[in-house]
């Protein structure tokens, strides 16, 4: 059964028509499920009993359940969370300075093959509805109103290509963006791809103020394509030409997210040629210290390393952020957690 969270407010508009509704009922029913977060259609008291029998018969409302939980010594939470056809799914809280940011998964399973990745360890089995996504968020929220804070910043940057399952993510950017929903601004949604590049022209064409993340990760198509399958089809003088067109035409940073991985894209000569690849662009890049998967031989980055590779980024002209590492004593990688709890199901 189809979920109410999978309709943003212009559909739910036309299938209140569909009932012979006031389109007024949308904005009710959004309040209701987004401002009041209710866990059931017969919570909607201003609503008619006719259309909550409706409702009730073709939609579901909250149908994913928390499967397991971890948290980290510095509270980063990761979330399991199986779905109403018994897929897991792993949602990432962390919190920082400036505000929680919530890390969300968009397909069951990773097609991409990036050979340092947990997501890929088991393999697409579908893409998920706009409406798990919401669902994904909307119960980390109910567990943080209950010290009164809420989502600040959403990534889709957890299992899957959001870019491949593009119509069911717009969707949910439009949701949790509108305002009559959960609100979250559109510069505070980020939406990270590892290049494809059809994608990503269909992005820049929409103008929207969502910001866009690429998962690089190698400054050279040697290597790239060594670790990241995807750059075979698209390599970077095709991605790089569509990220500088969608940064001219639309007027946004760039953000290039980078894994550092011991021995493999960390030296100096890595970082000269990463500069040289992004110089003059809008954009910076984000440093990744790398959380361990026990099935590949990768290791991150030492600190001191780390530090070098950012101080040649910043002395050849392209800023640079080290990100903190979170949760590097849970299942923590992206599919991590999942490939765990579908190994030990599969055992049983």
């Amino acid at each position: 059964m189809q979920t109410i969270y999978d309709l943003n407010l212009k559909e739910l508009e036309e299938v209140l028509a569909g009932y012979g509704q006031k389109p007024y009922r949308a904005k009710q029913i959004y309040a209701w499920l987004y401002r009041k977060r209710a866990a059931s259609f017969r919570e909607m008291s201003d609503l008619p009993a006719q259309l909550i029998s409706r409702f009730e018969e073709d939609y579901s409302m909250m149908n994913i359940r928390e499967k397991d939980r971890q948290i980290a010594r510095d509270e980063t939470t990761k979330f399991l969370f199986e779905l109403e056809d018994g897929a897991f799914v792993e949602a990432v809280l962390m919190h920082f300075h400036f505000g929680d940011s919530l890390c969300i998964s968009s397909q069951i399973g990773c097609n991409m093959g990036c050979t340092f990745c947990a997501s890929g360890l088991l393999k697409k089995q579908r893409n998920m509805t706009a409406g798990e996504m919401v669902q994904e968020v909307l119960y980390v929220q109910r567990e943080l109103d209950k010290d009164g804070k809420r989502v600040d910043n959403i990534v889709i940057m957890g299992t899957g290509e959001p870019f491949d399952n593009y119509d069911n993510v717009m969707n949910f950017c439009r949701i949790v963006n509108s305002g009559l929903g959960l609100a979250i601004g559109a510069r505070h949604i980020t939406i990270s791809t590892c290049g494809l590049v059809p994608a990503i022209r269909r992005f820049a064409a929409e103008h929207v103020q969502y910001n866009l993340a690429i998962s690089l990760h190698a400054p050279d198509n040697e290597l790239r394509s060594r670790l990241m399958p995807v750059n075979r089809a698209y390599p970077l003088e095709e991605l790089m030409k569509a990220l500088r067109d969608y940064s001219e035409e639309n007027h946004r940073r760039l953000t290039f997210e980078y894994i550092l991985l011991h021995g493999v894209n960390d030296s100096d000569e890595h970082a000269r040629k990463l500069a040289k690849l992004i110089r003059g662009m809008n954009a910076y890049v984000n440093l990744i210290p790398y959380n361990q998967v026990e099935e590949n031989e990768y290791r991150s980055a030492s600190d001191k390393d780390a530090l070098r590779f950012y101080d040649v980024l910043m002395k050849n002209g392209v800023k640079a952020t080290l990100r903190q590492k979170h949760g590097d004593d849970i299942d923590a990688a992206c599919g991590q957690l999942r490939a765990r709890h579908e190994r030990n199901r599969n055992q049983l």
